[in-house]
């Protein structure tokens, strides 16, 4: 295998376990952000802490609730990274 499609390979994967890590968090904070935009148009309320502190709460609960396997999927990758170490060298 040449050295340019195994990192390229690697360069895939890492993006993918990216993607992977961050969108339990970004897809329930996108959808909060909706849903209180939504309500500061429908009420005419422009006040920041109340787009912020909703955001918050949610990418706590989403930490809490997902932080463990987010964990372990970048504990794998990073596993499997150093384990393909020799095969650079080789």
């Amino acid at each position: 295998m040449d050295n340019g499609d195994f990192f390229i390979g690697i360069a895939q994967q890492a993006l993918w376990v990216a993607a992977l890590a961050t969108a339990p968090i970004l897809l329930p904070a996108l959808v909060c952000g909706i849903l209180v935009g939504m309500f500061q148009a429908a009420t005419s309320i422009n006040e920041a802490t109340l787009s912020f502190v909703p955001k918050l709460i949610v990418v706590g609960a989403t930490l809490v609730l997902f932080g463990a396997s987010i964990l372990m999927l970048v504990a794998d990758f990073t596993r499997e990274i150093f384990e393909r170490i020799p095969d650079i060298l080789a």
